[in-house]
This record gives C-alpha cells, sequence and structure tokens, in this order.
C-alpha cells in the first residue's frame, strides 16, 4: 500500500485526481487545524504528505514518518515546513507558486484602493450609526493617481500589482536585491531604488517578498520613521516581516497614517490595538483565496504526489532535492 495523507481540507480537484491513481488516500477532516499528535500519527506510515500552508511540520513531524518520500506544501510560502531538515533526510518539498500570482495581485489592489477611498470605515460607518447624507467635506478620502507607489520585492507577484496600479496613474518604485531588465522597468512605469529612498518617497508601500532570516522585521520602528506620516502600508505577504508592535505604535503615534493587512505575525491572531483602529483594514489571509487559485494550487500538489509515486519529474521542488524513484 502506498498511502498519501492529505493534512487538511483542500479543493476536491486533488482528491479527484488522486482517486484515479493506485495510491491509498487518507485524509484529515476535523474541525479547525489538525493538531501535532494527530499529523505524527498519521504520516507514521505515509509515503506522501499533502499539507496545508497553516500546518507545521517540523523535525518532531518529520522523525515520526520514516516512509515519507514527498511533502506537497499546499501553499507558494514554505515557512511551515522545515525544509532543511527535509533535505537531510532526503524528502523533496514542493510548493504551489504562480498560480496565486493574479489572485493576490488583485486582493493587493482592492487593499489600496480600500484604504486610499476609506472603504472599510465606511462600511463600518453605515452599520452602525450611519450617516446624515452627502456633504462636500464629509469622509474625505484621496485618489490613486499621481501617488506613489512603493514596492518591496519585484518578483512575480511585485510585477502584477505594478502593472495594475500602473494603470490607476501611479507612479512606481521598486526595491529588491537585483534590479529588473530596463526594458521591464519601463513597461511598469517602475523606478529602481534603494529601500531608504522608497520608504521615503512613497505614499503607500506594499510587501511582496518571501519570509526568511534576512526579511523577518524588515520594516520596524526605523523604518517607518523613515516613511511618510500620510503614508499607507499594505502587507500581503508574510505576517514576520512587519515588526507588528512597533507599526502598531506607528499608528497610534501618527508615524504613518494607516494600514492594510492579509498576514499577521502571530497569525492567526491579530494584535488587539490593530483590530480597534479605524485606520487598518484587516483581511483574513485572503491574497489568493479564490476558486481559480486554489484549484490550480490543488491541481499542482497533486500532480506533484502522482509523477513522485511513477519516479516521474516533479515540478516546483524549493529544497534542492530529487524525488525518491
Amino acid at each position: 500500500m502506498v498511502k498519501v495523507y492529505i493534512a487538511g481540507k483542500i479543493p476536491a480537484q486533488a482528491d479527484q485526481l488522486l482517486q484515479a491513481t493506485d495510491l491509498t488516500i487518507e485524509s484529515y477532516n476535523g474541525k479547525g487545524l489538525i493538531d501535532a499528535n494527530t499529523l505524527k500519527k498519521n504520516v507514521s506510515d505515509a509515503d506522501y504528505l499533502i499539507t496545508p500552508l497553516s500546518t507545521t511540520v517540523d523535525r518532531d513531524i518529520l522523525d515520526h514518518a520514516p516512509k515519507l518520500k514527498l511533502i506537497a506544501n499546499f501553499g507558494a510560502g514554505t515557512n511551515n515546513v522545515d525544509t532543511d531538515y527535509a533535505r537531510q533526510l532526503g524528502i523533496p518539498v514542493t510548493n504551489t507558486p504562480k498560480v496565486s500570482t493574479v489572485s493576490t495581485a488583485e486582493s493587493t489592489t482592492g487593499l489600496i484602493i480600500a484604504l486610499f477611498h476609506r472603504i472599510a470605515e465606511g462600511d463600518h460607518l453605515m452599520r452602525t450609526t450611519g450617516f446624515n447624507g452627502w456633504a462636500p467635506l464629509f469622509f474625505l478620502g484621496h485618489e490613486l493617481s499621481g501617488k506613489t507607489l512603493g514596492i518591496i520585492g519585484m518578483g512575480q507577484i511585485g510585477q502584477a500589482v505594478a502593472k495594475r496600479m500602473h494603470a490607476f496613474d501611479m507612479p512606481i518604485l521598486y526595491t529588491q536585491r537585483h534590479r529588473l531588465p530596463v526594458s521591464l522597468e519601463t513597461e511598469l512605469g517602475a523606478k529602481y531604488v534603494s529601500q531608504a529612498e522608497l520608504l521615503e518617497k512613497s505614499d503607500v508601500v506594499s510587501i511582496h517578498i518571501p519570509l526568511n532570516a534576512d526579511t523577518k522585521h524588515l520594516l520596524g520602528i526605523k523604518e517607518f520613521a523613515q516613511m511618510k506620516s500620510t503614508a499607507f502600508l499594505i502587507n500581503a505577504a508574510r505576517g514576520p516581516i512587519i515588526d507588528e508592535v512597533a507599526l502598531a505604535n506607528a499608528l497610534s503615534n501618527h508615524v504613518i497614517a494607516g494600514a492594510a493587512l492579509d498576514v499577521y505575525e502571530h497569525e492567526p491572531e491579530v494584535a488587539d490595538q490593530l483590530k480597534v483602529m479605524k485606520n487598518v483594514v484587516l483581511t483574513p489571509h485572503l491574497g489568493n483565496a479564490t476558486v481559480e487559485a486554489r484549484n490550480a494550487m490543488a491541481t499542482i500538489v497533486a500532480k506533484n504526489v502522482i509523477a513522485a509515486s511513477k519516479g516521474e519529474t516533479v515540478k516546483y521542488v524549493v529544497n534542492g532535492v530529487s524525488p525518491i524513484k
């Protein structure tokens, strides 16, 4: 028996693909996220593991999975998996990149618009006290046109955001380790600058980088002080990239004007201080939460497991390990 264990509920598309094989499929169907003991029990005889981004697969879990030949992570990120230890054990870890790009870029665009036009605030007002009617100075926000967007991380998602916001006539600054080709910069209307210059000149800063040892708390007290007092911050990447305590203090002390967060430093927990701020938009990690993106992710993890079981090429290996044939 060759067993595939699915450690959380994912789109049925994956199950349909896997059921067409000779593999034995078992899934976690409990409420909420799977706990560590249940996961350890079920991976003890598993050959392949499909796990959501929200489930931790650490050294302890891996030590309880002696047969494991592949971890197919359902998510573009892999910070929930101890990829280094998996590499030591010869277990390849895969992710689901690229297919989240459009959804995350659209979600980021929505957060930017929501902040500038105070949409979440307006919705809350109408559900509570209401308003007395249209007035020339009532509830004013700002137009995006002419405002500078700073993008930290101009990978696929960052570029997709730039493409969309360029259509709003926003000048775009970006920073990352390597500069893009000039032809692509021209197409996106983007200018390569240092992080310091980006923070100083941007009216809205949007984060699109992975979480690692170098990017944890990339933005904190010092960086918020570099930003305009009228600037907004968007994070639809990974929560710990921002020092959340420093952000809450910066917002309450009017160091920056507002923020929109789709991810959190201690996810799924959200700091109580942020919850009561009118100038903060909070969404529950919805970046790629579309039917289209999640179905595509399900297809990738299922096809990777099937390919590995046949000794075929597996896509999107992140830890440099070839599947065991």
